[in-house]
């Protein structure tokens, strides 16, 4: 046993109240650790709220936050902490393929032991690198199968020395009688099966439920017992619908009255009460490539007889006559299975007993036993125990963000959608609404649904967003008004060409990156009808918001063959009209460099990159260039074209009125040329761009407010516009949820190029193609 007093060990993951499986593990891992150590828990939320954590929890990262885990990974240094447990699971994690974990681990100088809950077989590109790089970061890894062992070394080429074989820990408890405990959950006289866990459509209970005619022909006195909560992140996306279905199942066979669906997440002692009172487990788990199930563990080790579809657990845990393996989503095998260990209760208590028997050799306590030792190991040998303290200078790290406030946003925002124009920071109904800025406000929403920001509140005003595009189109004429009083009467009949634009953005955005599949169809309807329209118009800005939005939409859709067409329309347009008008001294589109004018060479980049247009992607990154040298100031600050002028040619640009609108725009498209061409260049751009609304700009004034979450709406020659409307609120907000996205993206990016930002480097976007099911 080591001494506690010189043991501290930090256990990172999710951890209970949280419902999760693996919150579940690393509380009963800690748990029992605990006995021979001081241990204290860094918890990862996936909820902004977080959760009502016991005491042992020190810390909290923020899932989606890439700092936070920056700041766990100094408190611990400064923590006295020996060793760290990681718990490791793709999906918990913020960040490409769970990448930001990375971060944590870089900057953390203390020996780390990961124990893998997963282990792939076919990694695609982004998850392998994360996973490459875990496991050189990690001092050892823990697996809990042989077969995830052996995957290790042959798939990943990690060395047998570094890998430690743990059992999932299970309680110790007594032999269970299951007719002593049936009595207290009133099924006494019953026989019983059951199933534990989360539920999630890819369990498979609805292939147990379609065996059940068959069971209770043979076995009229069977229930089958359901226990558990639907998984969390189910009921956020939706709701019940999967218990429901099943529930409506069950009716529809005729066995309601044999079958229980007990809708909590139970505790432990609990658990084992259930488990006990059970004649036999059923795991008709779908997914074959599943490395660990703690639920089996629990049963098995509990004593149960347990039927199971072959995943890789089960397959090795029931090997031998252990258990009993059916093959996957087979309800006739399932029954017959049933029914056979029903009737034989010499060969189901044969089952038990071994089960218990072996059991006894992977309870929390020979757990915890072998995870100190790999600790132990683990401080001894790895040269991440003496690695020096993570300095690093602001060329080595990106610089801070501002916190995204979206007080002001809503603050603007009614039932019908978002307001115009505000008063300081008060709304002013008196201006109404328009299409441009709900447009521009929906497609916040998705990126901030991409950032994990997602929230009731949010979802509500994404949907008044949405609902005022849908009013604002006219089907007669297939465009969109623009302009609404706030007492919802049109104000015209027909929008500016670029709100055409912008709805096509916004509602390809929704497509492409949305996970609401209702706002998938929505969107998918309206941007058919739209689209033509923006074709048919003579200005270059609509065309360049409707590709931008386009690209959004082939992330998902990339076959759509009507759409495809209209990019390849739209950007042999935009060359032309570039072709047209640019000289060597004035490479632009236009005789005058007027507004919102990164915009299009952003959407030159984007078509020229993944349509394979060479002469786009060229035009766009040359044009972006002459168009950031333009709006440089002489002491290297991002200065916007002044709106009171704008620049002609052969005339000096106008330096006020800077708008938010030009810095977003820039923000957006330097973003683009640097995941085209990975070029360091582009992201200080986007950087610079952003800082103007900082205050590194003319006037060394902030125009973002952190007071109200505001924006202002200009730089004049000697003050800021003390107003806060939605567009210049929307530019900030935008630029800002772009920057995050993008140091995601880097993130994911030096997961695997650690020096990846000393000069050029290829693009941080893996190209691909996100398919609709």
């Amino acid at each position: 046993m080591v001494n506690s007093d010189s043991t501290r060990i930090a256990f990172v993951g999710d951890y209970l109240p949280r419902k999760c499986g693996i919150a579940t593990f690393t509380h009963d891992l800690s748990k029992a650790v605990a006995a021979g150590a001081e241990c204290l828990v860094v918890a990862v939320d996936d909820t902004e709220a977080g959760y009502d954590y016991p005491p042992e929890v020190s810390f909290q990262i923020a899932e989606q936050d890439l700092s936070s885990y920056r700041r766990a990974a100094d408190f611990l240094n400064f923590s006295n902490v020996d060793a760290v447990s990681l718990q490791h699971e793709f999906g918990i994690y913020g960040g490409q393929s769970g990448s930001h974990i990375l971060a944590f681990l870089r900057d953390l100088r203390i020996p780390v032991v990961t124990t893998l809950h997963t282990v792939l077989k076919d990694p695609d590109a982004s998850q392998r690198r994360v996973f490459d790089q875990l496991a050189g970061l990690s001092a050892r890894l823990v697996v809990m199968t042989e077969r995830s062992r052996e995957m290790l070394r042959t798939i990943y080429q990690v060395p047998d020395e570094k890998i430690d074989l743990i059992a999932h820990g299970i309680p110790d408890v007594p032999f269970p009688d299951p007719a002593v405990c049936k009595d207290q959950f009133g099924v006494e006289g019953k026989r019983v099966g059951l199933t534990f866990g989360l539920l999630s459509p890819n369990k498979g209970v609805e292939h147990v439920l379609q065996a059940l005619p068959a069971v209770i022909r043979e076995a009229p006195d069977f229930v089958y017992l359901i226990l558990g909560a639907t998984h969390p992140t189910l009921t956020r996306s939706e709701g019940e619908k999967y218990r429901i279905s099943l529930e409506r199942m069950a009716k529809e066979l005729g066995v309601q009255k044999h079958v229980i669906f007990y809708n909590r997440f139970v505790e432990l002692e609990e658990l084992t009460e259930f488990i006990g009172a059970a004649d036999l487990y059923i795991t008709p788990y779908l997914n074959p490539a599943q490395a660990v199930s703690g639920t089996l563990a629990y049963a098995f080790g509990c004593g149960q007889a347990v039927i199971s579809t072959p995943y890789w657990h089960a397959e090795e845990l029931l090997a031998q006559g252990r258990g009993v393996l059916v093959p996957f989503a087979d309800s006739a095998a399932l029954g017959q299975e049933i029914i056979a260990l029903l009737k034989d209760d010499p060969r189901r208590n044969a089952m038990r007993e071994q089960a218990y028997r072996l059991g006894r050799g992977m309870t929390w306590n020979h757990a915890a036993q072998a995870y100190l030792a790999a600790f132990a190991h683990a401080k001894e040998n790895s040269a991440q125990a003496t690695k020096p303290l993570a300095v690093r200078t602001l060329e080595e790290t990106p610089l801070d963000l501002p916190r995204i406030s979206l007080e002001h946003i809503w603050r603007m925002s009614d039932s019908t959608g978002l307001l115009q124009h505000a008063c300081y920071s008060i709304p002013n109904n008196h201006e109404g609404y328009c299409t441009d800025d709900n447009a521009r406000a929906l497609v916040l929403t998705v990126l901030l649904e991409d950032l994990g920001k997602d929230s009731p509140q949010m979802h509500a005003a994404a949907s008044a967003y949405a609902a005022f595009l849908n009013y604002a189109f006219d089907p007669k004429i297939l465009r969109f008004r623009n302009f609404m009083g706030f007492d919802r009467r049109w104000l015209e009949d027909d929008g500016s060409d670029d709100s055409q634009g912008r709805a096509a953005w916004a509602l390809g955005t929704c497509i492409g990156r949305s996970r609401r599949r209702t706002f998938q169809a929505w969107a998918m309807q309206l941007f058919h009808q739209a689209l033509p329209a923006c074709e048919a118009t003579t200005s270059p800005r609509t065309w360049a918001l409707a590709l931008i939005g386009i690209h959004e939409y082939l992330r998902r859709l990339s076959g759509d063959r009507m759409v495809n067409q209209i990019r390849h329309s739209l950007t042999e347009k935009l060359i032309d009209v570039y072709q047209r008008t640019a000289t060597e001294d004035w490479p632009w589109f236009e005789e005058s460099a007027s507004y919102n004018n990164a915009k299009l060479s952003q959407a030159l980049i984007l078509s020229g990159r993944w349509s394979g247009n060479k002469k786009a992607l060229e035009i766009g990154l040359h044009s972006l260039q002459w168009l950031a040298d333009l709006q440089r100031s002489p002491e290297g600050r991002f200065r916007p074209i002044g709106c009171n002028g704008f620049s002609r040619r052969g005339a000096p640009p106008a330096i006020y009125d800077q708008q938010p609108i030009e810095a977003h725009a820039m923000v957006s498209a330097a973003i683009e040329a640097f995941n085209a061409v990975g070029d360091k260049a582009w992201w200080e751009l986007a950087h610079l761009a952003f800082d103007w609304f900082l205050g590194r700009n003319d006037l060394g004034q902030p125009l973002f407010d952190a007071s109200t979450g505001g924006c202002h709406d200009g730089l004049q020659e000697n003050r800021v516009n003390e107003n806060q409307g939605a567009e210049s609120t929307l530019a900030f907000l935008l630029s800002l949820a772009e920057m995050q996205l993008l140091e995601n993206s880097m993130a994911a990016f030096q997961s695997s190029h650690p020096s990846s930002l000393n000069g050029r480097h290829e693009s941080v976007e893996t190209p691909g193609v996100i398919h609709a099911t």
